[in-house]
C-alpha cells in the first residue's frame, strides 16, 4: 500500500514537473508516439537502437497510415532523411550542413530521440570549446581529497553516448579550433577514448554509438575541417526551403505549438503569414540581386526568422491590444531585420518604399502594415 502510494506520487511529481519544463527534449514530447511505433516495430533494428530505419523515418516525417497519426516533425526531402538514417547505422559520423535556420538542430534531435530515445548528450561547440568539453574533465575537489579515479572523473556527453551506446550529438563543430575538432578523429575511428592519468584506462564505445554534428555553412571556416576527420563524416546538406507551400505548413506547425506553450490558444489569420512570405521572399531577391554583400541584409531570411517574428508579432498584438496583427507584424520585421546601423536601415527603408508600398495598394492589410513600417523605421533615425 504505502509503496503504491510512493510511486503515484512520483509520477505525479514528474507529470508536474514536465508541464512547466520550458523546452521538452524531442524523446519527451513526442514519447506516446515513440512508444506507439516502438510496439508496432516489426523492422530490422542496427544494435541498440530503439526504432528501426523505417519506423524512424515514420516517426520524422509523419504518417496517417497507422492507428494513431504521426505528426510530421520535418519538413525535408525523404531522401535526405534516408541518407542521414542510414549513416548513423554505419560506422560514419553525421555531418549536417547548412544555412542558420534550415533545421539541422532539430533533425539531429529527432534522430537522436528515436534512435537512443536520449537527445540530451550534447556538446556546444564555440570558440572557447576545449578538448576536456568532447572526452573528459576532473571534479578537482575530489580529486584533491581523494586522488584520480574513475569516481573523480567527469565524462562528457559524447563519452557518455559511448558508454551507453547511443547517439552523441555535437552543435556547431566549425566553430570549433581544429585540434579541438581533431580530437573527434580516434573517437570515431577507434571508437574508444584513452584516459592516460588513469594507467592507460580506456572507455570502449558501445555498440549503438554515433555522433551527429552540424555546421553552420555561412561561417567562415566550415571548409576547414581536416581531411582526416571529413572522411570520418558523411555530409548532408540542409537546404533552404524556397516553396511556398512548405514554408507555410512549418511556420503554422511551429506557431501553433510555441502558441500552446504559452497557454495562448490565439489562431493566425492566413492573410498575415502570406504578408510575412511575400516579404521574406521579395527581400530573398533583393538579396540575390546584390553582388555586393554591404548592399545585402545582414540576416539569412530563414524559415526559422520568420516564425521568430511572427511570434514576436503575435504577442505583442496580444499583449498590447492597440496595435493589430499587421501594425505589429511590421514593426516585428523592421526591429528583427536591422541588425547594422545604418546599413542594414538603409536597404530597409529603400525595399519598404519601393516594394510594400507597391504591395500597399491591394489590399487594407497591407496598408495597415507599410503605414507602421514606414514609422518604425522612422524611431530609428
Amino acid at each position: 500500500m504505502s509503496t503504491k502510494s510512493n510511486e503515484n506520487q512520483v509520477v505525479s511529481t514528474q507529470t508536474s514537473e514536465n508541464t512547466n519544463i520550458l523546452r521538452l527534449p524531442a524523446e519527451k514530447k513526442y514519447e506516446k508516439e515513440l512508444e506507439f511505433l516502438h510496439s508496432i516495430d516489426k523492422g530490422k533494428k542496427p544494435t541498440n537502437w530503439y526504432l528501426s530505419p523505417q519506423m524512424l523515418r515514420t516517426f520524422i516525417l509523419g504518417s496517417n497510415e497507422h492507428n494513431m497519426k504521426i505528426e510530421k516533425k520535418f519538413y525535408g526531402d525523404q531522401s535526405l532523411v534516408e541518407r542521414a538514417i542510414v549513416t548513423l547505422a554505419s560506422d560514419r559520423g553525421l555531418l549536417l550542413i547548412g544555412d542558420p535556420g534550415t533545421g539541422k538542430s532539430w533533425l539531429a534531435e529527432l534522430l537522436a530521440a528515436g534512435i537512443s530515445r536520449n537527445s540530451t548528450l550534447v556538446v556546444q561547440g564555440t570558440a572557447a570549446t576545449t578538448e576536456d568539453q568532447i572526452k573528459y574533465s576532473w571534479n578537482i575537489a575530489s580529486v584533491i581529497a581523494s586522488g584520480q579515479s574513475l569516481e573523480t572523473l567527469i565524462p562528457s556527453p559524447i563519452m557518455q553516448a559511448m558508454e551507453k551506446g547511443c547517439i552523441g550529438r555535437f552543435e556547431e563543430l566549425t566553430r570549433c579550433t581544429s585540434d579541438v575538432q581533431d580530437s573527434l578523429i580516434s573517437i570515431l575511428s577507434e571508437k574508444y577514448i584513452s584516459i592516460p592519468e588513469l594507467s592507460e584506462q580506456i572507455v570502449h564505445a558501445k555498440e549503438g554509438f554515433n555522433v551527429i554534428a552540424t555546421a553552420n555553412s555561412r561561417d567562415k571556416g566550415v571548409n576547414d575541417l581536416s581531411s582526416a576527420l571529413k572522411r570520418r563524416f558523411n555530409f548532408v546538406t540542409i537546404p533552404i526551403v524556397t516553396d511556398t507551400k512548405t514554408e507555410k505548413n512549418i511556420i503554422n506547425f511551429r506557431i501553433k505549438d510555441l502558441m500552446e506553450k504559452k497557454g495562448l490558444s490565439t489562431s493566425v489569420p492566413q492573410p498575415l503569414i502570406d504578408i510575412l512570405l511575400e516579404t521574406f521572399n521579395a527581400l530573398r531577391d533583393t538579396n540575390k540581386s546584390k553582388k555586393n554583400e554591404n548592399e545585402r541584409l545582414e540576416s539569412s531570411l530563414s524559415t526559422a526568422e520568420q516564425i521568430g517574428i511572427l511570434e514576436d508579432a503575435l504577442l505583442q498584438s496580444i499583449f498590447f491590444t492597440e496595435y493589430t496583427q499587421e501594425q505589429a507584424l511590421a514593426r516585428s520585421i523592421i526591429g528583427g531585420l536591422t541588425r547594422r546601423l545604418p546599413e542594414d536601415l538603409t536597404l530597409m527603408n529603400k525595399f519598404w518604399h519601393s516594394v510594400v508600398k507597391e504591395k500597399s495598394q491591394k489590399s487594407e492589410n497591407w496598408k495597415k502594415y507599410f503605414s507602421e513600417g514606414k514609422k518604425t523605421i522612422k524611431t530609428f533615425t
